[in-house]
C-alpha cells in the first residue's frame, strides 16, 4: 500500500500558519498566478530554494503567441494539435490560443522587455510551427528575462508573501479535500502546517528522473508526487519529451541549445558530415522534438558516436548576437558557433503529463489547483509544441486565479483552525540515499527513455518498486523526500508507457512502433485505488 505521507506528524503540534491561498512555485506559472489573485486575499508564495530557481529561468527560445500579422489563434491551434497527434483536448487549446496573446501583452505591462524589430516585436519560427510567432528577449534569455520581471513585481505587491528555502512535503487532506500542506521550513530546521482555503502546485516538472536532462536540479517532480499521494489523478504520464539537441561535453552538465537555433537555419549533421533530417521527415531539421530526437538516436546507433552535430555556422556572425548565452557557453568550451559545429545528443527536457487538471486548472481533489509543468490540461497531447509551455503557465495561471477565488468564498477560516491531520508509520531499517537517485536515473535512462520495450519497461517496474519499498515515514530531509517523490513517479512513468501499447508522440514502443488510432486515441489516468497502489484508467480523448 502507498503512502498518503511522507513522514510521521501531527498537525495539532505543529505551527501553524492561515492563508487564504498558497501558491507552492516560483516559475511563470506560480508568479503570474501569485499576482492575478493577490488583491482578493493572504496570498503565500513558496519555494524549495530561492525566488530565482525555477525551469523558467533555463527557457531560452521564447513564448509563443499569434501576434503576428500573418498568424491567428486558428493556425496557433493547428501547429498545435498536430504536434499533440490526436491527444490534445480541444477546450484547452482554445483557450491557451486565444488568451495567450492578451497574457503575452501583460507580461510586457509588467516589464518584460521582448527583442524588438524596429517598431513590431522580433518573431522567430521554431519546429512545426508554420508561422514565426515565438517572442524571445535578450536573444536566448527569455526565460530569465520574463521571471525577473515577474520577481521584481512580485517582491513590490505588499499583499505576497514569500518564503524560501521551504521544501512541500505533502498536501494535508481532511473531509475529501485539500486544506493546505506540510512543508520543512529549512531555515527554522522545523515542519511547518499552512492552511489555506485553495493550494496551488506550480512546482515544475520531474526532468530530474533522467540521467542525461536539461533540467535544473530542483525539477524532481514533488508537486506531482504529492498530488498522486493526496489522492488526485495523474494524466499523460507516459509522454516525456526529449529535446533533440543538449551540449554534449564531457565534465560539463547538460545545456539546452536551442531549437531556435535550427528555426534560424542551422542543420544537424553526422558523423560522416552528412545532413540527415531528411531522410526522416519533409520538415528537416523543423520537424517536431519527438522525430528529431529519434532520427539522432538513429544515426548514433548506425554511426557508433555517442552524439551527432548541430552546424550553426550558416547563420554566420550574427549567431553570436542572437543566441548571446549559448554562444558564450560553448566559447567557453572552446567552442566557436560561428566557426565550427557543436556535439549535441538527446536529453530528458519536458514532463508533458502531469496532475490532470480542467480547463481553470482545477484538479480532481477539490481545493487543489495545478498550473505550467506540473499540471495536464491537455494542451500538449502527446508532445509539446515548442514554446508553448510559458504561456500555458500564463494563461491557465489567469485562470486558476478566477476559479480559486470563487471556490475559496465557501471556505471558512474557522473551519481550517479547527482540523486535525496526522500521520505515523512503524520505523524501518531501510532508507533512501543519494545513490538511490543515481540509481533511479539511470533506470529511467536506459529502460524507459526515447526507445522502449514490454521487457525493459517490466525491468524497470520491478527495480523501481524495490526502492519504492523505502518509501515511508522515516525519511528526515530534502535529498530524501526528493528521491522518494523520483521513485513514485518513475515508477508511474513506466507503468503508463507499458500500458500504451502503441507509438505516438514523445512515448515510442519498438514493440509497437506504429500510431493506432483505433485503439489508442485515449488518456491513461493513474490514481491510488482504495487500498492506496496505483491503477491505470482509460479517458476517451476529446
Amino acid at each position: 500500500m502507498g503512502p498518503r505521507y511522507l513522514v510521521d506528524f501531527d498537525s495539532q503540534r505543529l505551527e501553524k500558519a492561515y492563508y487564504d491561498y498558497i501558491v507552492i512555485g516560483t516559475g511563470i506559472a506560480g508568479l503570474y498566478t501569485a499576482l492575478r489573485a493577490k488583491d482578493q486575499g493572504r496570498m503565500l508564495v513558496i519555494t524549495k530554494r530561492k525566488l530565482a530557481d525555477s525551469s523558467t529561468e533555463f527557457a531560452q527560445g521564447g513564448i509563443a503567441a499569434a501576434i503576428g500579422d500573418e498568424d491567428s489563434p486558428r493556425l496557433h491551434m493547428r501547429d498545435t494539435l498536430a504536434a499533440g497527434v490526436g491527444l490534445c483536448l480541444a477546450e484547452a487549446v482554445e483557450a491557451l490560443v486565444n488568451e495567450g496573446p492578451e497574457c503575452v501583452m501583460e507580461l510586457v505591462r509588467i516589464g518584460t522587455q521582448f527583442d524588438m524589430a524596429g517598431d513590431d516585436y522580433a518573431l522567430t519560427k521554431e519546429g512545426a510551427h508554420s508561422e514565426p510567432r515565438v517572442l524571445h528577449a535578450r536573444g536566448d534569455a527569455t526565460g530569465e528575462e520574463i521571471r525577473q520581471a515577474l520577481s521584481r513585481r512580485v517582491a513590490e505587491e505588499s499583499g505576497i508573501e514569500v518564503h524560501e528555502d521551504v521544501f512541500l512535503i505533502d498536501i494535508l487532506v481532511a473531509e475529501g479535500r485539500a486544506v493546505g500542506v506540510l512543508a520543512y521550513d529549512g531555515p527554522a530546521q522545523r515542519y511547518r502546517v499552512y492552511l489555506a482555503k485553495a493550494v496551488v502546485l506550480a512546482t515544475g516538472g520531474a526532468g530530474q528522473l533522467y540521467r542525461n536532462t536539461t533540467n535544473p536540479l530542483v525539477a524532481t517532480g514533488d508537486g506531482i508526487a504529492a498530488a498522486y499521494r493526496a489522492g488526485a489523478e495523474l494524466m499523460d504520464l507516459e509522454f516525456v519529451q526529449f529535446h533533440p539537441t543538449a551540449l554534449f561535453h564531457e565534465g560539463s552538465p547538460k545545456f539546452l541549445i536551442s531549437e531556435a537555433v535550427r528555426g534560424e537555419g542551422a542543420r544537424l549533421i553526422n558523423k560522416e558530415g552528412c545532413r540527415f533530417m531528411g531522410d526522416y521527415d519533409p520538415r528537416a531539421e523543423l520537424a517536431p522534438r519527438d522525430v528529431v530526437a529519434r532520427a539522432i538516436v538513429d544515426q548514433m546507433r548506425r554511426t557508433g558516436s555517442p552524439h551527432v552535430w548541430l552546424d550553426a555556422t550558416v547563420i554566420g556572425p550574427r549567431v553570436a548576437e542572437r543566441f548571446p548565452k549559448i554562444y558564450r557557453t560553448c566559447l567557453n568550451l572552446g567552442i566557436d558557433l560561428a566557426r565550427q559545429p557543436i556535439p549535441v545528443a538527446p536529453a530528458a527536457h519536458y514532463f508533458t503529463g502531469g496532475i490532470r487538471t480542467d480547463t481553470y486548472g482545477r484538479t480532481t481533489l477539490p481545493g487543489l489547483y495545478a498550473c505550467g509543468e506540473a499540471a495536464c490540461a491537455g494542451v500538449h497531447g502527446a508532445n509539446r509544441l515548442a514554446s508553448n509551455s510559458l504561456l500555458e503557465g500564463l494563461v491557465f495561471g489567469k485562470r486558476i486565479a478566477e476559479a480559486m477565488v470563487e471556490e475559496a468564498r465557501g471556505v471558512e477560516e474557522e473551519y481550517l483552525k479547527g482540523l486535525r491531520v496526522s500521520a505515523s508509520f512503524p520505523r524501518t531499517a531501510a532508507r533512501l540515499d543519494s545513490g538511490d537517485r543515481r540509481r533511479i536515473q539511470e533506470i529511467m535512462w536506459d529502460h524507459v527513455g526515447l526507445v522502449r520495450e514490454a521487457g525493459e519497461l517490466q525491468l524497470a517496474g520491478t527495480l523501481l518498486g524495490r526502492l519504492g519499498q523505502k518509501v515511508g515515514g522515516h525519511l528526515d530531509s530534502v535529498e530524501q523526500w526528493e528521491t522518494a517523490n523520483l521513485a513514485i513517479l518513475g515508477r508511474l512513468v513506466a507503468r503508463a508507457a507499458l500500458a500504451r501499447r502503441e507509438s505516438r508522440g514523445g512515448h515510442y514502443r519498438s514493440d509497437f512502433p506504429k500510431r493506432d488510432d483505433e485503439g489508442w486515441l485515449i488518456h491513461l489516468l493513474v490514481r491510488q485505488d482504495p487500498q492506496g497502489e496505483a491503477e491505470i484508467v482509460e479517458y476517451q480523448a476529446g
